[in-house]
Order: structure tokens, then C-alpha cells, then sequence
């Protein structure tokens, strides 16, 4: 089945899916049904704080490098190319909070998809955005 639905994943969700249990959950019940997208800016923040946030929990980083690899299995990475087309708008419509998630914003204009996340600075972008405690309910949608 080809996914009609999509869903843009912030950094922030990333992490969560390596060192949490529900969102690796979530991408695999739902991965069938919905596609996954994420900035390639993404996944290279993830890695690049995943030794640190392991070492403070007293996690082996390789391992936690390997649970992002499996979610990178689940999630289609979008190359910058693709989306830097977006670049002028996404800045004026997240400039006022963090400009730095412009290709987050970007993203999800190419893939006209929602962003879960738990950054507040998406809110008032003009993109819908969902938090984990209420990302199912898009994800049951039919």
C-alpha cells in the first residue's frame, strides 16, 4: 500500500524514538499507512546529539545510533535539494521563533504534510502541527 498520508518528524521526535518506547511504536504501527518524512538536517542533529544524551542516561551511543538507524528504515530523509525551493518562505513563517528549523517548515510545504514535534516554535507558522500525546489521533485518521 502506498501512503496518502504524510507526517513530517522534527529532530526532537527522532530522539525520542531512540531513547523512548511510544514513538518507535507509533512508526512502526503506523508505517504502512502513513509516510514518514524528515529533513536531512534531522537525522544529522540526531546523531550528532545522540552521544551526548546517551552518555548522561549511561546508554552505549553506538547502540542508540543503531536504534536511529532502524527508525531512519521507517522514515523517508529529504534531501536538501528537494526542499530548498521553500527555503524563502519557510524563513519568513518560523523567522520570528527559530529560523534554524526553516527546513522543518520547508518540508512540510514541499510534502503539504502536518510536523510532529514538541517545539512550540512551529505553532502560529501556518502549519499543523502535532504533539505526542495527540499524534495518533492524525495517525488513525482514515
Amino acid at each position: 500500500m502506498i501512503a496518502t498520508r504524510r507526517l513530517v518528524l522534527d529532530a526532537n521526535i527522532l530522539l525520542r524514538g531512540v531513547f523512548g518506547v511510544r514513538v518507535g511504536n507509533l512508526l512502526d504501527a503506523y508505517k504502512d499507512s502513513i509516510g514518514f518524512y524528515c529533513p536531512d538536517v534531522c537525522m544529522e542533529d540526531a546523531r550528532k546529539y545522540i552521544p551526548g544524551v546517551a552518555s548522561r542516561k549511561s546508554l552505549d551511543a553506538s547502540d542508540c545510533l543503531a536504534a536511529l538507524d532502524e527508525i531512519a528504515k521507517t522514515v523517508n530523509i529529504v534531501d536538501r535539494s528537494s526542499y530548498s525551493n521553500f527555503e524563502k518562505p519557510a524563513v519568513a513563517r518560523i523567522a520570528s521563533r527559530d529560523v534554524g528549523d526553516w527546513p522543518i517548515v520547508a518540508t512540510a510545504m514541499l510534502l503539504d504534510a502536518p510536523i510532529w514535534t514538541e517545539d512550540q516554535d512551529f505553532f502560529g507558522s501556518g502549519i499543523a502541527t502535532w504533539t505526542s500525546d495527540r499524534v495518533e489521533q492524525y495517525l488513525s485518521e482514515e
